[in-house]
């Protein structure tokens, strides 16, 4: 008779058995409480065990960092009892945060298995980084500045690099890695596997890959249309010099104990903060121009609910993995639709229901139409009592009527001038004077 920890021990390795993992690390995600591989695990992984090459989308909380860690650990399994490390696997992210996060995800999933991880990014001694990775590594997570600070001072080989990964691949092209990541790939093993993976698949990450993959494969679980269902969306209309003061009257008479508030600027974010405590709402911010270990006391203290609101830019929030994160609001609206997807993609996670908050002015009307358009989402604007909007909405400028012929590029005869026809002369001709005199 089997216990019940052995019953789900054994559901486990019957469905992710399917999908061929060690023994190893199916008793890791029995411990993690793993029964079910999600849909882009199902689709993937059994893709990157034949050593494909992989395009793989799908948007937050829906275990893409899974997806690529668990068959890296399988393909490093028979490597795990030699006596050096060699480096192995390299995964490239655009930010600290997330690095952590994925650097946590390994050590859970690699519990049972000889397997040495490190961590390369800015905001923690170069040296201490060094001394890791000359005591050998299997794989390192890193960001692409100081991943190639250490190969500008000869502190790191990549030539034993089979297996590479571009995390958040938009996000990094977008910041402007795009030379970073090339570099790094002319300098791993020409016989390696590539995986990029991102919510979205922009154009810049399609051109990316057709320079360096091989034939790769892409695995599309899903697109930016489609959101979360779990996640509940409320708008808010407000004049812009009202923000901060409905922002701390949402949070007060609701009675919210952690959101995550996201502004456009590192500027706005300090400001927002010192509003905030001064209205005795505790707060802290993240952004480019915070250093790492105030940073990640932040994230540690908003965690444990310690705080109430963190307010944090985009490229600082990715990497925020917080299970049943209740409450995210847009402070200000995103510039793209796949912004605000990465940004909602925080709440509703493993699961649990969320609920996302936008506060909208004026301007920002058009902008919100254009996303609720591209997600197909139909949300109402609502105002709060003693908020009452004052601003007046932008006049929108009527589209010319186009004819059926001009839809369909027919060239169109030119309309020739309107000429108004002059008057005819009251000057008696000599024609006009005989009609007269055959008359009289």
């Amino acid at each position: 008779m089997t216990s019940n920890k052995e019953a789900k021990e054994g559901h486990t390795i019957k469905t992710f058995g399917s999908i061929a993992l060690c023994d190893e690390i199916l008793k890791a995600l029995v411990e993690e409480g793993y029964e079910n591989p999600t849909e882009i695990q199902k689709k993937t992984i059994p893709i990157l065990l034949k050593g494909l090459d992989v395009i793989g989308a799908a948007k937050s909380g829906t275990g893409k960092t899974a997806a690529f860690v668990l068959p890296i650990l399988e393909k490093l399994k028979d490597t795990q009892h030699h006596e050096v490390k060699t480096l192995r696997c390299v995964i490239l992210v655009p930010t600290r945060e997330l690095a952590k996060q994925i650097s946590k995800a390994i050590s859970h999933y690699s519990r049972h298995l000889n397997i040495v991880h490190a961590e390369i990014f800015g905001g923690v001694s170069n040296k201490l980084q060094q001394i890791k990775l000359q005591k050998g590594v299997d794989i390192i997570v890193a960001t692409a500045g100081r991943l190639q600070d250490h190969i500008v001072n000869k502190g790191l080989d990549l030539s034993s690099v089979n297996m590479m990964v571009v995390d958040e691949a938009d996000t990094m092209l977008e910041l402007g890695f795009v030379k970073e990541i090339e570099s790094i790939i002319s300098l791993i093993s020409p016989q390696r596997q590539i995986m990029m993976f991102s919510a979205t698949i922009s154009q810049n990450v399609k051109k990316l890959a057709k320079e360096f993959l091989n034939r790769p494969v892409v695995v599309e679980v899903t697109n930016r249309r489609q959101t979360v269902k779990l996640i509940d969306h409320i708008a808010y209309s407000v004049d812009s010099e009202q923000k901060k003061e409905m922002l701390s009257f949402l949070i007060g008479s609701k009675n919210y104990s952690q959101l995550l508030v996201f502004v456009n600027t590192k500027k706005m974010a300090d400001t927002l903060t010192e509003h905030l405590n001064l209205d005795g709402l505790t707060s802290l911010c993240i952004h480019g121009d915070i250093k790492q270990p105030a940073r990640a006391r932040a994230m540690r203290k908003f965690k444990a609910g310690e705080i109430r609101v963190l307010i944090a830019t985009d490229i600082a929030a990715r990497g925020i993995d917080i299970p049943q994160l209740p409450i995210v609001v847009n402070y200000s609206l995103p510039e793209t639709t796949d912004d605000f997807t990465h940004r909602i993609g925080r709440t509703g996670r493993a699961g649990n229901r969320g609920c996302e908050i936008t506060l909208l002015t004026v301007k920002d009307y058009k902008q919100f139409a254009e996303i609720q358009k591209d997600l197909m989402l139909e949300i109402n604007k609502e105002q709060l009592d003693g908020f009452e909007l004052t601003e007046k909405e932008h006049r929108v400028a009527r589209f010319k009527r186009v004819s059926l012929a001009e839809k369909k590029g027919m060239k169109m005869p030119k309309k020739r001038p309107y000429v108004k026809p002059a008057l005819k002369s009251k000057k008696t001709t000599k024609r006009d004077a005989n009609r007269k005199f055959r008359k009289d």
